[in-house]
């Protein structure tokens, strides 16, 4: 079955980039030109998924502006003749584009949130993107795209994986695939995820990224997980469970991705966009050149 539907949880607080985040979402927050959130949605595009949902916040109505139209703005521009401006400004939501918002009343967990878009996504197979991790894509491919064509191949849920430094492992979702060796734009099948293990007891280096395909059948095991760490409702014991009836795959990310909820995640995305930016690349690259000189 095709996947058209993408959860994208933006209930969060955004702790780790306060002050920042204390009156903007950290969705908000530009890489070079465009909101994190903006990436994020431009991925599922070119995935072949045309349909959001954000799972919101009061707070965050700032990410539902974004991608509504403003006819106001857009009547001035034209009335300029910007129209260069005028197209970048339609291009945030093209025509093919549907995003719906649902409310998560209490932050109970990443589990939680993705459970509370099931009255949108209903029984149909849907992605899980976590909007502050950007992908960069590998040449041509995208990785989401080929997580949903394995899907479609198989049923089986896909779960994004990239190796990270041993002595980093106990940072993350630790995959164990049975001591597969898995290439990037490769699978294998998961026994475990182990959360935050120590160096010394992680099964593997791949750790979960923040990108999912997963099967409706996950809402129902989500209905009857139980709080875990934190006392809120882990997505990855759903999985867990998910593994024993169906069969869970690690996806290794061909690309390579930036974790824009951290500081340091979002300078470096920073730069490496930055660099790649059609209009200002060649220019920031001579400006880093003149201050490492």
């Amino acid at each position: 079955m095709k996947v058209t539907k993408a959860v994208l949880p933006v209930a969060g607080l955004g702790t780790r980039f306060l002050p920042a985040s204390k009156a903007i979402p950290k969705e908000m927050v530009t890489v070079v030109d465009k909101p994190v959130i903006q990436y994020v949605v431009e991925e599922a595009l070119a995935a072949g998924i045309n349909e959001i949902v954000l799972v919101t916040h009061s707070s965050k109505k700032a990410i539902e502006d974004h991608f509504d139209v403003n006819y106001e703005l857009e009547a001035e521009l034209e009335r300029r003749g910007k129209h260069e401006l005028l197209q970048v400004l339609r291009d945030i939501a093209p025509p093919q584009l549907k995003v719906t918002a649902v409310r998560q009343g209490r932050a109970l967990g990443l589990g939680h949130a993705v459970y509370c878009a099931r009255p949108v996504v209903g029984d149909a197979p849907f992605a899980v993107m976590l909007p502050d991790v950007l992908v960069e894509q590998a040449g041509g491919a995208v990785d989401l795209g080929l997580m949903t064509q394995r899907f479609a191949e198989t049923g089986q849920a896909q779960i994004m994986v990239e190796p990270v430094p041993n002595e980093l492992v106990h940072q993350y979702g630790v995959v164990d695939l049975n001591g597969a060796d898995l290439q990037p734009a490769g699978h294998a099948r998961m026994t475990r995820v182990v959360e935050k293990p120590p160096r010394d007891e992680a099964p593997s280096n791949l750790a979960i990224v923040g990108r999912y395909v997963l099967p409706a059948g996950i809402f129902d095991l989500l209905a009857n997980t139980a709080p875990g760490a934190g006392g809120e409702i882990q997505l990855t014991d759903a999985i867990a469970e998910l593994m024993k009836n169906e069969g869970v795959e690690a996806w290794h990310i061909a690309g390579r991705s930036y974790d824009c909820g951290s500081k340091l995640g979002y300078l470096e995305a920073t730069l490496a966009y930055g660099l790649q930016h059609p209009q200002l690349g060649a220019d920031f690259r001579a400006l880093l050149t003149r201050y490492q000189g």
